[in-house]
């Protein structure tokens, strides 16, 4: 395993902080950000430029078998290209992130994306965050994580990261749509939220970022060295 760079596949519940953890053991192990959001996000962009439905599943399904999404990492992250265009930027706006929502349900759409997600993790040197990366995705990944912390904890810290607004959300409203969230997710009926049976948990509910980044990192030196 020394000659290869691992797949390191990190799942856990919303809020758990699994996106900053991604970030950060790219960063330190030179492997490449494997980011769903971004791939679906760039699906939405090419169906509001084509004036798709994004409840046609077919036709969605249809346009993301031929287009091409390629992710290169940068300093300040991934660089997204679309069919060959540099499409980051507008990934972020607001009708792109809320068309991805609804284009991301369809099982034909998300399909074609783990294939794509597990042909760019084939030679190793990735790592991915989300729910179900350990056991569908990336079901051989040398490095599985569940990054978990209890739903008053996610909820605090998704509370305070969204900082101060008119309209904002209570706390107790927070914490409440976490724990609805963490109910689908984790009986729905296909990839439900659940860690895989050799992932390593690491509950950080009582951690702080620098004690989970230290736990990542040496579960990844640990595990690489096998």
């Amino acid at each position: 395993m020394a000659d290869r760079k691992p797949v390191v596949a990190i799942d856990g519940p919303s809020g758990a902080g699994k996106s900053t953890i991604a970030t950060f053991l790219a960063k330190r192990f030179g492997l490449l950000n494997l980011e769903s959001g971004a791939m679906y996000r760039a699906v939405a962009l090419k169906a509001l430029r084509l004036g798709l439905p994004l409840d046609d599943e077919p036709a969605l399904a249809s346009m993301a078998e031929t287009m091409v999404i390629e992710l290169q990492p940068t300093e300040n992250g991934n660089r997204v290209l679309l069919d060959g265009e540099d499409v980051t930027a507008q990934l972020r706006e607001k009708d792109v992130t809320q068309a991805a929502s609804k284009v991301s349900v369809h099982p034909k759409v998300r399909a074609l994306m783990v294939a794509a997600q597990q042909r760019m993790g084939a030679q190793g040197g990735v790592v991915m965050e989300g729910r179900d990366i350990g056991t569908v995705v990336f079901p051989k990944a040398e490095v599985k994580i569940f990054l978990d912390a209890s739903a008053d904890a996610r909820g605090y810290r998704r509370f305070v990261q969204t900082g101060p607004s008119e309209g904002q959300p209570t706390e107790d409203a927070v914490k409440q749509e976490l724990r609805e969230r963490d109910e689908r997710d984790r009986n729905r009926a296909e990839s439900p939220l659940k860690p895989a049976e050799d992932a390593v948990l690491v509950d950080s509910t009582a951690l702080t970022l620098d004690e989970v980044k230290a736990r990542a990192e040496a579960i990844v030196l640990e595990k690489w060295k096998q």
